[in-house]
């Protein structure tokens, strides 16, 4: 959920920080099951994340729950830089374009997703979030010249926005949702690929690492939502324990921890493979608000939800 992983943000920074000068050590063979264990785990934080935002804003305004998010999360990055003896990128103009993409990838998104959760069911946020290739494909069409179109691509885009209104329910007038909860949460998951394209266009070939481009990314975002939390909500007078440990669960595991995962993934088996967590976590998004949160489900979420996923892994291919 830090990065919601699809294979164009995943191909993006692996050519973003790529370093042109030093040479990769030599990575050690792992058990075939070590990956596919993690790549488990993965899919358990990322689609636990809706849950632990769901919990984390029964006790703290959605604000305060994004800057716990990313003060937690930024802790985990600074410790492993820390550990590995990375710096943080230099130059100016780096950072300001850092700047941007930390609003659009994380800032921006992440408040998105608390505030629509006051009135969604974490659920239909989960199922929102995935479809963010669709939204993807769909700019990148537009801003990116090298991204050309294919039938198989196109047919991807339109079943998955069918699949979207199956979600909800739109023949019958989306009955039952909050408009503007949906529509934040769909615009979170349109905020990603905006940022994913301002990286590729604009942050190629830094030659900073992975883990010292996030964490300064995370840095940023820190610093933007410590600046507009004071101005909507003021200090919490108590701190609700069960919230707390949300906001530091997700924190942690879904924004810092989960990082780290991902990029060992893309490592060792490629974005190709790495990528299809994607495709686990609203499955595991809406599994956990049904059956801990008690959240209704309607036929037409899981159906929906099918279409919308068959529709982005369409949106993928390359060939067609």
């Amino acid at each position: 959920m830090s990065y919601e992983v699809v294979s164009s943000i995943v191909a993006v920074m692996s050519t973003v920080t790529a370093s042109p000068t030093r040479s990769p050590a030599p990575a050690r063979p792992r058990a075939r099951l070590d990956w596919r264990l993690r790549f488990g785990a993965l899919s358990l934080i990322w689609g636990f994340s809706f849950l632990l935002i769901k919990v984390g804003t029964d006790g703290y305004a959605p604000f305060q729950v994004t800057l716990g998010r990313l003060v937690f999360g930024t802790a985990v990055l600074a410790a492993a830089m820390i550990v590995k003896r990375e710096r943080l990128p230099r130059g100016g103009r780096l950072w300001a374009h850092m700047t941007v993409a930390a609003f659009f990838l994380n800032a921006l998104p992440f408040s998105l997703f608390a505030y629509s959760e006051l009135t969604i069911p974490s659920t239909l946020a989960g199922i929102c979030n995935a479809t963010s290739p669709l939204w993807g494909m769909a700019l990148s069409l537009v801003a990116l010249s090298e991204d050309r179109p294919t039938r198989v691509r196109v047919a991807g885009l339109g079943l998955g926005f069918l699949g979207v209104l199956t979600v909800l329910g739109a023949w019958q007038g989306f009955h039952g949702l909050d408009a503007t909860g949906t529509a934040m949460a769909l615009l979170a998951s349109l905020s990603y690929p905006v940022g994913w394209i301002y990286v590729r266009r604009t942050l190629a070939g830094t030659g900073n690492s992975h883990l010292a481009m996030t964490g300064g990314q995370l840095l940023l975002a820190t610093v933007q939502l410590a600046v507009v939390t004071p101005l909507f909500t003021g200090v919490p007078r108590h701190f609700p324990l069960v919230p707390l440990l949300a906001v530091a669960a997700l924190g942690t595991l879904g924004t810092g921890l989960a990082v780290l995962i991902q990029y060992g993934l893309v490592a060792e088996v490629g974005p190709t493979t790495a990528q299809m967590v994607t495709y686990f976590i609203p499955v595991i998004a809406t599994a956990a608000g049904v059956a801990l949160l008690g959240e209704s489900l309607r036929w037409t979420t899981p159906v929906g939800a099918v279409i919308v996923l068959a529709g982005a892994a369409l949106t993928q291919a390359r060939r067609g």
